[in-house]
């Protein structure tokens, strides 16, 4: 258990002897959570207010019970504490509490708010997936950097994840690409609703003979080019699959993957023939209309090769499917749970993440892009523009549900106004001190606080408690960002603690600081900054240089 961990069980158990009668409060855990204001404690909790209806006695003189009880349990580590409001409970901690947990931190090394999983599961993250008739465009940078960041964090939370692109080499897209090289190799137009980039003439010039080439032949060779373009950029931007899956192989075989789940709905009792076309009854799972499985002319339609790939990553075992989307998505939420539970499936084990807009602002003014008319900016030239780290960071700064507007003269900055820099010089900075300090006397002072030898002979400044109350939040920060599939926490989580460590190294003298066993003690404490802002970073894909 983590010190906030074991902190929120002494609450709890304090709060159940109160009760008497091992339930629990109201059906509501109580909150143990540092309070927004100063001098209201180092943490509070709501715990007697809830209380108060089993208990029959008003807050305030429950909290001052429970404040004893705790007293009595925490001992030493609880130097005060002091009851608020209509009966908020503030805790004062002692320095040995503090002394205590960063212990507990720099034992737990890098694996420090690691594994809180409870029911920990084999999770398919798919996300990206554009189709492969252009570059992956910059817009397309945030959904990377979003299923990147969140299959690193929930493998961090103790889950086992597989990350999978599915590749759409199939359908009507793939056909306009073929006859657009095509076009483009002969020194004509491409066809309407072609695709009209400088890249599809790059495209008719590597592929021999394409001006005298079959649309469909033209089709393939150009998706396997693109393909690996796809791939190179995305590795360039730090993203690796697992696998990326083929849409063509789901037509392939006899029968055929989408032959197959037609089939076993059919046998479930889910489809229906209506105008000469195969529906299924969606509407039975809560969907506000039937979908086409199946066209009159014997054609399967997009959606069925969409079920029969839920039904493909259901046969692989996974527990949950988290799919990111784009905004244009929405439609598609109820139809695909709906085919889902069809299938057999539990419609809450399968997640649909849609990815809100990004727009690239310079200058005050939006950028406006189309991938079909060659008007965009590719995530490879935004890279060449502002690097990995700051594309990653920015992208993933704010809630996938919330559009974002990208500055891209802030992301340019190399000042601590762009947050990115920000926090990665607090790391630099660390790194530059401890190689100041030298090996010998890093390594001792780690060996002393971590064997909890030399007590200090001076009081935490208040800076110091701010710091490690900071560190000690991070294992919470990742479990909110596992749960509630939010990497944007651990961008303004990294950007908070890198300012608490500035405001620490501000005011704490740490290398010949005076006193028995400060030295050490601030030495440890900026190591344990060091190793969280990297693991932060880390976890969003971004790097913890040692110098700027």
């Amino acid at each position: 258990m983590t010190p906030l961990q074991q902190l929120r069980a002494a609450v709890e158990d304090a709060s159940a002897a109160l009760r008497g009668d091992g339930a629990a409060a109201g059906g509501t855990a109580p909150t143990v959570e540092r309070p927004r204001r100063e001098g209201f404690g180092d943490y509070s909790t709501n715990a007697a207010m809830l209380l108060a209806p089993r208990v029959g006695k008003p807050p305030r003189e429950i909290a001052e019970q429970l404040g004893a009880a705790l007293q009595e349990r925490l001992g030493g580590a609880l130097e005060r504490y002091e009851v608020a409001g209509p009966g908020f409970l503030n805790l004062f901690l002692a320095d040995d509490w503090y002394a205590g947990a960063l212990q507990h931190v720099l034992g737990a090394g890098t694996r420090f708010g690691a594994g809180g999983a409870t029911a920990p599961e084999r999770v398919l993250v798919e996300f990206v997936s554009a189709n492969p008739t252009g570059p992956v465009v910059a817009a397309s940078g945030r959904h990377a950097a979003y299923g990147d960041a969140l299959a690193r964090i929930l493998e961090f939370h103790g889950h086992e994840v597989a990350r999978e692109y599915y590749l759409n080499d199939a359908g009507s897209q793939i056909r306009k690409l073929g006859e657009s090289v095509k076009a483009r190799a002969r020194g004509e137009d491409v066809p309407e609703g072609g695709y009209e980039g400088d890249y599809v003439v790059e495209l008719a010039r590597e592929i021999p003979g394409a001006a005298d080439g079959d649309p469909a032949e033209l089709a393939r060779v150009a998706v396997g080019l693109m393909y690996g373009r796809i791939k190179a950029t995305l590795e360039r931007y730090g993203v690796t699959y697992d696998r990326f899956f083929n849409e063509s192989s789901l037509y392939e075989g006899d029968p055929s993957p989408v032959k197959q789940a037609e089939a076993e709905l059919e046998k479930l009792g889910h489809t229906y023939r209506h105008d000469d076309a195969l529906w299924l009854r969606t509407t039975t799972f809560g969907d506000d209309k039937d979908r086409v499985l199946e066209r009159s002319n014997g054609e399967p339609t997009y959606f069925a090769s969409d079920v029969a790939y839920l039904e493909s990553k259901r046969e692989r075992g996974f527990d949950r499917q988290l799919n990111v989307f784009g905004a244009d998505h929405h439609g598609y939420v109820g139809r695909l749970k709906a085919a889902f539970e069809a299938l057999g499936g539990d419609p809450e084990k399968l997640e649909i993440l849609i990815m809100r807009l990004v727009h690239f602002v310079e200058g005050g003014e939006r950028e406006k892009m189309s991938k079909r008319r060659g008007v965009f900016t590719t995530l490879d030239e935004l890279l060449d523009e502002l690097g990995v780290d700051a594309t990653r960071y920015f992208m993933l700064q704010r809630s996938h549900d919330t559009a974002l507007d990208l500055d891209l003269d802030l992301a340019r900055k190399q000042s601590n106004e762009n947050p990115v820099y920000y926090v990665q010089y607090a790391h630099a900075r660390i790194a530059s001190m401890l190689a100041r300090a030298g090996a010998d006397v890093v390594g001792g002072a780690l060996a002393s606080v971590a064997g909890g030898a030399g007590a200090r002979s001076q009081a935490l400044d208040p800076a110091e408690r701010v710091l490690l109350k900071k560190l000690l939040a991070f294992p919470d920060e990742v479990a909110e960002a596992a749960e509630k599939r939010a990497p944007h926490r651990l961008t303004a989580y990294a950007l908070e603690l890198a300012q608490d460590f500035t405001a620490f190294y501000r005011d704490c003298r740490v290398l010949g600081a005076e006193g028995e066993g400060v030295e050490a003690y601030r030495i440890a404490l900026s190591v344990t900054a060091q190793r969280t802002i990297a693991q932060a970073l880390g976890l969003l894909g971004v790097s913890a240089p040692d110098s700027m």
